[in-house]
């Protein structure tokens, strides 16, 4: 992702912070405005260890794709490796973008950071 397509995620997530009252999103994007080094780098296997079947997953960083899914979860993400992608939707879960999640599901509602 380029870098004012994220400085463009973060100033929106600021702002659905305060429009929907809810801490979620501000939690996501200052972990987000850090340095690319400190950004997180989460494999389906700790995804699957840690969420829910029907969950709704954020890694404010990227999937990678060691490991499977065994349960149908949405995960959002700044960015997924191309087999993270094909191991998602292959399990029947969804993988989309932060962005989307946001339209989704503006009030952050059963949302999960894991990473």
């Amino acid at each position: 992702m380029k870098n004012n397509q994220l400085t463009s995620l973060i100033i929106e997530l600021k702002k659905q912070s305060i429009q929907n009252n809810v801490n979620i999103w501000k939690r996501i994007a200052s972990d987000l405005e850090g340095p690319t080094s400190r950004r997180r780098v989460v494999n389906l296997s700790r995804i699957n260890r840690y969420a829910k079947a029907n969950d709704i997953v954020v890694v404010p960083g990227k999937v990678l794709s060691m490991g499977e899914i065994d349960k149908k979860l949405t995960i959002a993400a700044h960015a997924f490796s191309g087999n993270a992608i094909e191991k998602i939707r292959n399990s029947g879960s969804k993988a989309i973008s932060i962005n989307e999640l946001i339209k989704e599901n503006p009030k952050g509602s059963k949302v999960r950071i894991i990473g």
